[in-house]
């Protein structure tokens, strides 16, 4: 283990933060909430591969059963977490992928591919259940190809 992986399991990473994107580049003429798609969408895949830490189940199991269970979105899923992705929610293997995919810059460059195309921004993405399998597929791939670089 490189001296990074250790040192992001001994403290809280924060890889991204809706906050962050209220005063970047975010777009007037959209609604708040599309600020937490991205971070929602990742987050949901974290949750249906039980990549998730004892902390994120015990403060977030009701939110975690109506995600898995569709009644709530990718977007409320993230805002009922404030928008917060860091380290604390996941397992070390889950915070490990997401050092990598997630904070190494991999999952915005895919978000951009899969996902926005042709929208004026990242924020337009739509927050619907087809994004997010279509997003999902490729997270997982990219997890197995992770998963096949530590073997």
């Amino acid at each position: 283990m490189n001296q990074n992986a250790s040192a992001i399991e001994t403290q809280v990473v924060i890889y991204d933060q809706a906050r962050s994107h209220f005063t970047g580049n975010f777009p007037d003429n959209l609604p708040i909430e599309q600020a937490y798609v991205h971070i929602g969408i990742f987050l949901g895949w974290i949750i249906n591969n039980d990549l998730f830490s004892e902390y994120f189940e015990d403060e977030g199991a009701t939110q975690m059963y109506r995600f898995q269970r569709r009644q709530i979105s990718c977007a409320v899923l993230s805002e009922l977490w404030d928008g917060h992705l860091g380290s604390d929610l996941f397992t070390p293997e889950g915070n490990r992928f997401t050092y990598y995919y997630y904070g190494g810059g991999l999952y915005e460059k895919d978000y951009r591919t899969v996902l926005q195309k042709g929208l004026p921004s990242v924020y337009h993405v739509e927050d619907s259940w087809e994004n997010f399998e279509v997003m999902s597929a490729r997270i997982s791939v990219q997890y197995q190809h992770w998963k096949s670089l530590i073997a």
